[in-house]
């Protein structure tokens, strides 16, 4: 048995019952044969069983009091991965879905992910199965506190800053620094996300969708093509989703399709993006109602975006979203790139398929890296006691995401995978870390 598929099977027993741990470490093991092979020192250091199992683990209970007086009960988790090249840097999530599975996952992913921006922060990933959809400002505000009184014990600026991700946004991001700083008696940049008044970052907001056309672009310019004149489709409303389809709107696309949970627009004029910000980041409404001001568009239930021609594809919603039978249909109506926006968006099946058949495919560790690069700017600033310039922080995004595709690809090509940028960002990501667990010793 080789090594990768040893440390797979260890992975596999001592985390049973952890699907989308278990596909993430695959998808990432899978793609390092070439260098364990050239550093069998790697091995020997034991580098991939430290680097799959966290170094800390942290489950707890988060007890809240509705509006009503009743009171509920949620888990709440923080997994610190990996410090190696830098205090644990990753996401909190709140929504139903939330297991420990999932946390791992979007933790390991973080690793190579936070790797590849080139700064000082290593990997981890935190949230609750607590769903904000329609609770009350005072419900979230208490469940916040409630979370972060616990959450507290184990972060700091200099040892893990976490930051937002799905159901997490500025509003939960301001109650829980608030609580931090009320338990610590500290002001110090220990969350990212932070309202542009008390320690936040300009370009925030916009840095993931941003950064994924930035990436895209290049992968653009390596088939000789361009955004100027090509149709785009998008999954999701959220923040990647909206400030991708703006970015590249402002390159010449054009962007025809946005969805939520319960369907998908397609307006074959190009999304109105006005619409859709006021839909959902001021009336936190359904993309349903985009048909109210643009009512030529369509609206769909069944079915997904990717069925819609296009020649560029950025799936910007949740994990796995994008599935065999999209990738066939992506493939049958000629797309030349799939950039994923959302974390693991498409499944195994479905970027093996694309890949096969000649789709250029940029994985998310690579392509949304964007946002972590700009929670690492945010700190940077907070320790500095500074400010930039959106136009700064918007540059130095763009500069860090161009050196992220310029480093997967050559790591490909130098491992004879030209334009696998799955392989290449793996690579990339991986020794960056691995060298620095090595010159640390066995801890």
């Amino acid at each position: 048995m080789s090594y990768v598929n040893e440390v797979f099977s260890s992975v596999q027993a001592r985390s049973a019952g952890e699907p989308e741990f278990h596909q993430a470490v695959f998808e990432v093991l899978n793609s390092l044969e070439p260098v364990l092979a050239k550093h069998p020192e790697y091995q020997k250091m034991g580098i991939l069983e430290r680097l799959t199992e966290p170094e800390r683990q942290v489950i707890f209970r988060v007890p809240w009091i509705d509006d009503h007086g009743d009171v509920h009960v949620n888990r709440g988790f923080r997994v610190q991965f990996n410090s190696a090249i830098g205090p644990y840097k990753g996401g909190l999530r709140f929504h139903p879905s939330v297991n420990l599975s999932i946390i791992k996952f979007l933790g390991f992913e973080q690793i190579f992910k936070n790797s590849l921006t080139s700064l000082p922060i290593g990997g981890g990933k935190g949230g609750a199965d607590f769903d904000p959809k329609g609770k009350s400002e005072r419900e979230v505000m208490t469940f916040c506190q409630s979370f972060m009184t616990e959450l507290f014990r184990h972060i700091g600026a200099d040892t893990d800053v976490p930051a937002g991700d799905i159901g997490v946004g500025g509003r939960e991001v301001g109650y829980m620094y608030g609580q931090y700083k009320r338990l610590k008696n500290v002001y110090e940049g220990v969350l990212t996300g932070k309202g542009l008044t008390f320690g936040g970052s300009l370009a925030r907001t916009e840095a993931t969708g941003y950064g994924l056309v930035y990436f895209t672009r290049e992968m653009l310019t390596d088939l000789g093509k361009s955004f100027d004149g090509a149709t785009v489709t998008v999954s999701g409303s959220g923040n990647v989703a909206i400030y991708a389809a703006e970015r590249a709107q402002s390159l010449g696309a054009k962007v025809v399709t946005m969805s939520d949970s319960s369907g998908w627009v397609y307006d074959p004029e190009g999304i109105d993006l006005k619409a859709v910000k006021k839909i959902k980041e001021v009336d936190r409404g359904r993309i349903s109602e985009y048909l109210n001001s643009r009512p030529k568009a369509e609206y769909h239930t069944s079915g997904s975006v990717w069925q819609v021609p296009c020649e560029v594809a950025l799936p910007c919603a949740t994990q796995n979203e994008l599935q065999l039978e999209d990738a066939i249909k992506l493939v049958d109506n000629k797309c030349w790139i799939v950039a994923e926006g959302a974390n693991m968006p498409s499944t195994l099946e479905a970027v093996e398929y694309l890949q096969q058949n000649g789709v250029y495919f940029g994985p998310s560790k690579a392509a949304n890296a964007g946002g972590v690069a700009v929670s690492a700017l945010e700190m940077s600033q907070n320790s500095a006691r500074l400010s930039w310039s959106f136009d700064e922080v918007d540059k130095k995004l763009e500069d860090i995401m161009v050196n992220i595709h310029k480093q997967s690809a050559q790591l490909a090509e130098e491992y004879s995978q030209r334009q696998n940028l799955v392989a290449g960002a793996n690579m990339a990501g991986f020794m960056k870390v691995a060298t620095a667990m090595m010159a640390q010793g066995v801890v």
